[in-house]
């Protein structure tokens, strides 16, 4: 059992070694008072930006109120995890070259959810096996938790305009995961904003689903309709959407502090099966046999094999016209499923448009 007092600061600068030792870049440790970010949440709610998700509203007070969520919580311990598997301009090589799928760069491996619940859970036993036991529940992505409010108060970095979190020294291409305690550690300092006058997340954005600073209209974001939604994409967004069948990263792509982003050491976050630069013809060829078998243990998986064909067929639509193009959009013409035929018949006919009317 630890001699240092729950409180101590040496407590806390152990507990944080222990985490590097387990593969998080940083941990930090905060309060629970997140009434700001609740009513930023309440007033974004109120305006419809959620759009189709629903889980934003349904845990009510849960979600901003730790104690809530979980009977005497005092204290959030928050963690970061690089995902990074190769350098930032990689990314936008790719992204660059309409042959080739896009996918954000967080799922081109192992489903995070899975690694990080493993290292938070250990990590919560060794507090317990070296410090006392402590009531308390790890969370990553997979409950009510605001996890970005909570990660900036600690001190891993603020809220960028893109609403995406940024630390000065690794950009903004790492996870999150959460750690509920009653054990009334001592916290750390918030981070400062360094967004200062720049905008370029806000420029980028493809579908201008950043409506203003720190303001996500997720009706108009390209993760949310690629990831979220079951129904067809907007018509007007498609061409827009470019290559990305799997979330976006242009705001973080063009974001000034991301030159510090470097990748991570994490082997589950190696891209599988040439995802990171595979073709759009050879990824809509994918049986869902395939799909499902290469998808295994990925986040891939929330899009689900009609999803992931609707957004192939659109990226193929926004492709360079070619013979093999075409004739694997003529080859799914006929799908079972009217949400692929109703995309594969907008790609189509976006290859058959006068050059002059693009």
């Amino acid at each position: 059992m630890s001699a240092f007092l729950p409180d101590s600061p040496e407590l806390a600068r152990r507990i944080k070694s222990w985490a590097l030792e387990l593969g998080f870049q940083q941990l930090g440790i905060t309060h629970t008072d997140l009434a700001t970010a609740e009513t930023r949440l309440n007033a974004w709610l109120a305006a419809g930006l959620h759009g189709e998700l629903d889980y934003m509203a349904k845990h009510g007070s849960k979600r901003s109120r730790p104690a809530e969520l979980w009977p005497g919580t005092c204290r959030v311990l928050s963690v970061r995890m690089d995902y990074l598997d190769a350098d930032i301009a990689t990314a936008a090589r790719r992204l660059a070259d309409r042959d080739h799928a896009y996918i954000a760069r967080y799922a081109l491996g192992r489903d995070y959810h899975k690694t990080l619940r493993k290292r938070l859970q250990k990590l919560a036993d060794r507090i317990a096996a070296e410090v006392q036991p402590h009531n308390y529940r790890v969370f990553t992505d997979s409950a009510p938790v605001m996890e970005k409010p909570l990660a900036e108060a600690a001190g891993l970095g603020w809220i960028g305009k893109h609403t995406n979190l940024v630390n000065r020294h690794a950009g903004s291409c790492f996870l999150l995961g959460e750690i509920y305690t009653d054990l009334p550690l001592a916290i750390d300092t918030p981070a400062s904003n360094h967004c200062g006058s720049c905008q370029a997340c806000l420029d980028v954005c493809p579908t201008r689903a950043i409506i203003a600073p720190y303001t996500l209209d997720a009706r108009r974001c390209i993760s949310y309709f690629t990831i979220e939604t079951p129904g067809p994409i907007p018509t007007e967004l498609r061409a827009a959407m470019g290559n990305r069948i799997f979330g976006c990263d242009d705001c973080q792509l063009v974001c000034p502090w991301n030159r510090y982003a470097r990748p991570g050491t994490e082997a589950d976050f190696a891209a599988r099966h040439g995802l990171d630069h595979a073709g759009l013809v050879e990824l809509f060829g994918w049986t869902e046999s395939e799909w499902s078998q290469r998808t295994e243990g990925s986040a891939l998986r929330r899009a689900g094999y009609a999803g992931w064909l609707r957004n192939i067929a659109v990226a193929l639509g926004n492709a360079p016209t070619s013979p093999q193009v075409l004739a694997a959009l003529r080859a799914r013409r006929e799908h079972p499923l009217e949400l692929v035929r109703e995309h594969v018949a907008w790609a189509l006919a976006q290859h058959e448009r006068p050059a002059d009317s693009n």
